[in-house]
């Protein structure tokens, strides 16, 4: 199983993430509340380059598999995404660890990533559910991933908690291998 791949279309280009390249990602992960939903902290240089860290040791696990994001209609580096929770057994895994820099949200640039990892996903890979977890106050996240035809399917209670140390409620949404398909037609 091959773990590092480039994904890209005409508007993005998923590279994967490492110890080399993450540097590409400081300008966009020091914004100010850029990952207010999130519990990772990604503000500061050590911050960011711990994020990578523990990115690539569940890489090695294969669990985990992390993408650097560049907007090619830009040509900029807009954020960071994985594959992740993959469990190659029962062919399910979770696209999210997502966020990119607020100049490049609204302008379609994660809805093609989205799209792209969904089939790569689905096709490439032979994954038959693609999973997103969602803080359930993130209206433009949630939103998102619904356009994407993703379900909810339930809403994990004071779940996890955050870097403010609020404890949020978790969206879980799920989109099956035959759903994605019948979107493309």
């Amino acid at each position: 199983m091959i773990l590092d791949f480039t994904l890209e279309n005409e508007r993005v280009k998923l590279t994967p993430l490492s110890l080399v390249n993450f540097k590409e990602l400081i300008p966009v992960a020091s914004e100010h509340k850029l990952v207010q939903f999130s519990p990772s902290a990604i503000e500061t240089v050590d911050a960011l380059q711990n994020y990578v860290e523990v990115a690539l040791k569940l890489k090695k696990k294969k669990a985990a598999i992390p993408f650097l994001i560049y907007d090619k209609q830009l040509n900029l580096y807009a954020g960071s995404t994985r594959y992740m929770n993959i469990n190659w057994k029962n062919r399910v895994l979770h696209i999210g660890s997502t966020w990119i820099g607020s100049g490049f949200q609204g302008t379609g640039l994660n809805t093609q990533m989205k799209k792209l990892m969904l089939d790569h996903a689905f096709e490439a890979m032979e994954f038959e559910k693609v999973e997103f977890r969602v803080d359930e106050r993130n209206v433009k996240s949630r939103k998102a991933v619904e356009k994407l035809g993703a379900q909810l399917e339930g809403i994990l209670r004071e779940d996890v908690y955050l870097l403010d140390g609020f404890k949020r409620n978790t969206c879980c949404y799920g989109l099956l291998k035959r759903e994605w398909q019948a979107t493309q037609l």
